[in-house]
């Protein structure tokens, strides 16, 4: 065998001892919570999907909501890590982002909400943008010089979510429920932007029955007695406010169904 042949089966040996990895793992940070400090933290920030879109093939992600291109998105949307999307208890937060470095960047801050997730362990706190919101972070006409960095360091602090007047929290009625089975999308949530809980009373009775975190944004009641409707559903935000949305699900409901609500935080 000669030099180079020994060389490259050091490293071939190498690779499949340590798996193939060159990168290490980075821990993630502590979760973001409700405090609102007006401090910048660092994160790394990348894009995905195409490079004017909101992210996924689908515009969709996964907190469950659908049509993130469209109002009141508009593409202004991101995945996050562990600690910023907390197994969907994350979805629908709002965070300040910007850059300042390198020269496309125009270090002024954008919003964006959080409706994905991305848990590729590169910094204790990542963003993957939309394609779209990433451009914004640049200076005019340098959206695209932004996108080619492809990787850079940012700021980031979370706000408070605001949506335009009149927007109310709506709620999905999913796919494949029925009198045993109910699953709920919760979104346009303002001020806190995430639900931690929800819980389901039907009209006769005075009990609420907690729902469980389906995945995303997405809730379940499931048991051996069919609800009856109409339904009224209770919100608890991350900062433990609550509001009710009084018989907000009709009797008569149908699956995969929008019903708005009159309430908002």
């Amino acid at each position: 065998m000669g030099p180079l042949s020994y060389v490259l089966a050091v490293a071939v040996l190498a690779a499949l001892v340590t798996g193939g990895a060159c990168i290490a793992k980075v821990p993630p940070g502590p979760n973001i919570t409700t405090k609102y400090d007006t401090r910048w933290l660092p994160a790394k920030a990348t894009w995905y999907g195409k490079p004017t879109g909101a992210g996924p093939k689908d515009n969709g992600g996964a907190c469950g909501i659908k049509d993130v291109n469209l109002a009141p998105y508009l593409g202004m949307t991101a995945c996050g890590n562990i600690p910023i999307f907390k197994d969907g208890k994350g979805c629908g937060s709002c965070y300040e982002v910007k850059c300042q470095k390198p020269v496309p960047c125009a270090d002024k801050p954008i919003t964006i909400f959080v409706t994905d997730k991305n848990y590729e362990p590169i910094a204790p706190y990542h963003f993957d943008l939309s394609g779209h919101a990433f451009g914004l972070m640049a200076l005019p006409g340098k959206d695209q010089a932004l996108r080619s960095v492809g990787e850079l360091e940012l700021q980031f602090r979370r706000v408070r979510c605001k949506y335009p007047p009149g927007t109310k929290i709506t709620f999905h009625v999913e796919k494949g429920s029925n009198p045993n089975y109910l699953a709920v999308l919760v979104k346009f949530v303002s001020d806190d932007g995430d639900i931690v809980q929800v819980d389901i009373q039907e009209k006769q009775s005075p009990a609420w029955k907690p729902m469980t975190q389906s995945w995303g944004a997405i809730w379940r009641w499931d048991g051996a007695t069919p609800l009856k409707g109409p339904f009224s559903l209770r919100l608890i935000s991350e900062s433990g406010k609550k509001l009710v949305a009084q018989d907000v699900i009709p009797a008569a409901w149908k699956a995969d169904t929008v019903y708005p609500s009159n309430i908002q935080f």
